[in-house]
């Protein structure tokens, strides 16, 4: 049962999301440890595209590592471009490469089975439609606030920055996008950050949290993680990346009904009522951090001043 939902669930994602079409070619790119559900990909593609193809790599080892060179020059060479893959391939070269050459790419980092079959459904414009109201509220000022009743409290700006929305509709010469889909996202100013943010949810390579992580931010650098072994683990795995390992990257909202937290961080910065940061690399979003990294956390139930207006009240839609 669960192979043919997920064929269901690939088939949507091609056609609906991507738009592929009879006369265009795929590539899916995969790890040994997703091979499942590049398959499905493959068998979806066969049927919908005028070619597929799947090409395995070794998993990468962080985020935001770059796929090897051969796979990189493959992605540029084809219509759409699925991955499928242990770690993020979201914020590379190769990514952005393809995209600047117009292929359509949908990253799918962490991606489950689960994830797959729960979230790829046929409520996309739902999902499009929260993400589209969102990203226009957030456009309405440069000045944000998050705060969250166990002590998040930050503020930063996003003054002139770009704010992305990922409905999912990959549909455009060029367009990128995270499936499954739902998150408004930009890079706020490197160094405007400045507060505390609790982390109560999951983080990206973690899973869940087994206890609140609390990150003091300073001018964009996290100065001071507290807590239990999650704080400690995380703060030691950031420090060995590297002094820009520690800068704040990425704020984002999610924007999908159908998410829940599970500790897949592809699936839990989607989920309706959370928002996430993310530590590292920024660049694909118009920022300035570019390291081999890119880390989310995610924070339940926040609220979301945008200027004075609160948009999101305790993980709740108010506009």
């Amino acid at each position: 049962m669960k192979k043919s939902e997920l064929l269901k669930a690939a088939r949507i994602a091609l056609k609906e999301y991507l738009g592929l079409v009879p006369e265009e070619s795929l590539l899916i790119v995969t790890d040994e440890n997703k091979r499942e559900i590049a398959l499905a990909f493959h068998e979806a593609g066969k049927e919908l595209a005028y070619e597929s193809f799947v090409v395995e790599m070794k998993a990468r080892k962080v985020d935001g590592e770059e796929p090897p060179e051969q796979i990189a020059e493959m992605m540029k060479s084809v219509d759409v471009v699925v991955c499928p893959t242990t770690r993020s391939i979201t914020h590379t070269e190769a990514r952005r490469s393809a995209t600047r050459v117009g292929v359509r790419v949908a990253t799918m980092p962490g991606i489950t089975e689960e994830t797959m079959i729960r979230c790829l459904n046929e409520e996309y414009d739902k999902v499009a439609q929260t993400t589209e109201k969102i990203a226009n509220a957030l456009k309405e000022g440069s000045n944000i606030r998050v705060i969250s009743e166990i002590g998040t409290d930050i503020t930063f700006s996003i003054k002139d920055r770009r704010v992305y929305k990922n409905t999912g509709i990959i549909r455009h010469i060029g367009a990128s996008g995270n499936l499954p889909a739902g998150e408004v996202f930009v890079a706020p100013i490197e160094d405007s950050l400045n507060g505390t943010i609790v982390f109560d949810g999951s983080f990206g390579y973690f899973g869940l949290l087994k206890d609140n992580v609390k990150v003091q931010i300073e001018n964009g650098y996290a100065v001071k993680f507290t807590g239990k072994s999650d704080a400690k683990n995380i703060q030691s795995y950031l420090k060995k990346i590297g002094e820009d390992a520690l800068r704040i990257g990425e704020f984002g909202i999610g924007t999908n009904h159908t998410a829940v937290v599970t500790g897949n961080i592809v699936e839990d910065e989607k989920a309706l009522g959370t928002v996430h940061f993310a530590f590292g690399n920024n660049v694909s979003m118009g920022g300035k951090i570019d390291i081999p990294l890119h880390l989310d956390g995610i924070v339940r139930y926040p609220t979301i001043f945008v200027e004075e207006k609160i948009i999101i009240l305790l993980g709740h839609i108010l506009i």
